[in-house]
């Protein structure tokens, strides 16, 4: 995955997690993104300091590759109960998007749990019906399926509005 910082016209700036730019390079040619504060569609990557982080040494004696984002811009994954961001939270505009996501999933989508990463692999194989579902993979879990082609998204699961 890659981090960008976004940037609409009226200068609101905010985070998003691409499955490689081509991924952001289609989505805002089909004026999929949209700025969580004021909505306007005409969101541009912002200029941003490279992320270098140094890796530990790995269990062989060499250098671990670096392939981890920046402590500071962790990768949004989804967890029981509430998100936790720097700075006191997120704006309302944010948190009402996220539930209003959260919602449609839940209404449309199939909770498989724990058994994420096997069901996603029998859809993908034809083992099963096409149909969309949620549940919980680790990160070791989602780049596996990544590598196999499945495509899966890990986002902020915030606690119902209703809740």
């Amino acid at each position: 995955m890659i981090h960008y910082q976004l940037r609409c016209p009226q200068d609101h700036g905010f985070d998003g997690w691409f499955r490689d730019s081509a991924a952001f390079d289609e989505q805002s040619g089909r004026g999929l993104l949209e700025c969580p504060v004021c909505g306007d569609h005409a969101v541009e990557r912002a200029l941003m300091a490279p992320a270098v982080t140094r890796s530990p040494p790995s269990r062989s004696g060499g250098r671990a590759p670096a392939e981890e984002p920046a402590a500071s811009a962790p990768p949004p994954a989804p967890a029981a109960g509430a998100t936790v961001t720097a700075g006191g939270g997120l704006p309302a505009a944010t948190r009402a998007a996220l539930q209003r996501l959260r919602a449609e999933i839940e209404r449309t989508c199939d909770y498989v749990g724990a058994d994420f990463a096997e069901e996603a692999r029998r859809i993908h194989s034809g083992e099963r019906g096409r149909r969309g579902i949620y549940g919980d993979a680790s990160e070791e879990q989602a780049e596996r399926l990544a590598e196999e082609g499945i495509e899966v998204a890990r986002i902020p699961w915030v606690p119902r509005a209703d809740g």
